[in-house]
């Protein structure tokens, strides 16, 4: 087979999986730059048009942000007593009903959170750090990759990221290594090519002159110490590396590759004290639109606009409100439930293919922040295979000697059915008992928390879009669709699935589409 760019990172693939892939493709260039925001540019005005919004997240505001500036009138029916939508923040004192009736409040200390919903900005989100750096929404960063964080396996295997990140890139080396010296490569490679692979792998793998990945000082400069170098002549203890067989038999290289993730390239960002800080931020600006409380009951568009007929749950009356266009950011999930008239059939269609995903958090507060205190853990992630996902460790307060809220479970497909239909209390239990698993000071130091299943959440039953390859092809090019004069907007009409960017994108898209449509129609 003739050697190609391509035929290589296969094969490196095959051998080291995607962290390999990546690394190389950033020895050889390929890696992919991130892309820049251009904000609307709406001109020629309002021309006098109305348009309708439904919904007020993202989606919804920013539509109204933007078309408010080019004179349009704007009016917005919201289901909550506030904005944001799936951008939420859980704090003390909050009051959270899901559906079936179960109330939960919130008891963490004051200045003391969970996000629900999104909980990370990564670095190529280029319109959330537009209108981040518009209204001053201040950012911190996130670690989505601390190397001290954990893997943790259910057969007892409870090993830091770090090595076993090393180890399994050394192994790999050793083997391609070994396949260049044995000549494997001949009919692949120049002899050039050979020796600058050779040497590459070398220092990627972190091999010896013989190219093994063995335990040495060399290595523990990677890996880590079993005792840290001290004073003057005092070298450390090296490390004894994970064989091969090891990580290959606790399938902990399954977990080496989500920080490799385009999104998650650092640097990661979380809003200070919130992921609710850009929904603030855009309810500040938007607010004198929302009409809240608003529950929309029936959707019907004709020759010269779009009229929603929505009940005010203050009252209890049934009221209606028009656009020349509207703009809808009501979740799929919802919108398959509301009845329409003289929207396009495709479109009714489209809008009942598309489920959306399973997802269930938990949010912990812990008396004091063991994680760090005993076992220097400052931020990241810690993966493991029992059903509670992951852990993610708050990305604050660094060395605080108050309490902390961990999350302490993050998952989807059948284990978040499986939570979400479980009772409140039930579920912090189980949770709290995996915690306590990987770390055993978890039941000692626990104190109360909270959980959201969110195909149990009222306003949107379910996490986000869940498109296949299928219905990519077949629906979602009608969903982005302008139909007369009304159009979707939400991340499920972006690529951006589950992200705010996402929404960000598909709603000032939608801006860009009514304004040229409404400029024909002047």
């Amino acid at each position: 087979m003739e050697m190609n760019r391509r035929n290589f990172l296969e094969m490196v693939g095959l051998a080291g999986g995607s962290a390999a892939v990546y690394q190389m493709m950033n020895v050889m260039g390929l890696a992919a730059p991130s892309t820049t925001y251009a904000q609307p540019s709406l001109t020629g005005g309002g021309q006098g048009k109305k348009v309708l919004i439904l919904g007020a997240g993202l989606a919804g505001m920013v539509s109204a942000y933007e078309l408010q500036k080019a004179g349009y009138e704007i009016e917005i029916l919201e289901y909550n007593p506030k904005a944001g939508g799936r951008v939420w923040t859980l704090r003390g004192g909050d009051k959270y009903t899901e559906l079936g009736g179960q109330t939960q409040t919130c008891a963490f200390d004051k200045g003391l959170y969970i996000n629900p919903g999104p909980w990370r900005i990564p670095h190529n989100h280029q319109a959330y750090q537009h209108y981040a750096r518009e209204f001053g929404v201040k950012l911190e960063v996130f670690p989505m990759t601390n190397y001290r964080a954990l893997i943790h396996r259910k057969s007892g295997v409870r090993e830091r990221i770090g090595p076993v990140s090393v180890d399994m890139q050394g192994h790999i080396s050793e083997l391609l290594a070994k396949a260049v010296n044995q000549n494997a490569l001949d009919q692949s490679l120049t002899p050039e090519d050979k020796g600058k692979l050779l040497e590459a792998l070398k220092g990627w793998g972190f091999l010896d002159k013989n190219y093994a990945y063995t335990k040495s000082l060399a290595t523990s400069l990677y890996r880590g110490y079993d005792r840290d170098p001290g004073a003057r002549l005092e070298p450390g203890t090296p490390s004894t590396p994970l064989t091969l067989s090891a990580i290959l038999k606790n399938d902990l290289w399954t977990d080496l590759s989500t920080p490799l993730l385009y999104e998650f390239h650092s640097t990661i960002f979380e809003p200070v004290g919130g992921i609710d800080a850009m929904a603030k931020a855009f309810e500040a600006r938007t607010g004198r639109f929302i009409k809240y409380r608003s529950r929309v009951t029936n959707i019907k568009q004709d020759t010269t606009g779009v009229t929603a007929t929505y009940e005010d749950l203050a009252s209890g009356t049934t009221k209606t409100a028009r656009g020349d266009y509207c703009i809808c950011t009501i979740p799929l999930s919802i919108l398959s439930q509301i009845p329409s008239t003289g929207l396009d059939s495709k479109l009714t269609e489209a809008i009942k293919k598309v489920p959306y995903a399973p997802s269930f958090k938990a949010g912990l507060q812990y008396k004091r922040r063991f994680w760090e205190q005993d076992e220097a853990i400052y931020g990241g992630i810690t993966y493991t295979d029992q059903s509670m996902g992951l852990m993610s460790y708050p990305a604050n307060n660094y060395n605080s000697t108050g309490k902390g809220v961990v999350l302490g479970a993050y998952m989807f497909g059948p284990d978040a059915v499986k939570f979400t239909g479980m009772t409140p209390a039930d579920r912090l239990k189980e949770v709290l008992r995996q915690n306590t698993v990987i770390h055993p000071q978890a039941a000692k130091e626990f104190e109360n928390g909270i959980s959201v299943g969110w195909h149990r959440v009222p306003w949107t039953l379910g996490c986000y879009g869940l498109y296949s390859e299928k219905t990519r092809e077949e629906y979602y090019p009608t969903l982005c669709a302008l139909h007369d004069r009304f159009i979707l907007a939400g991340e499920h009409t972006s690529y951006w699935n589950a992200w705010q960017e996402g929404a960000l994108l598909a709603g000032t898209s939608a801006v860009e589409i009514i304004h040229k449509a409404a400029q024909g129609n002047a």
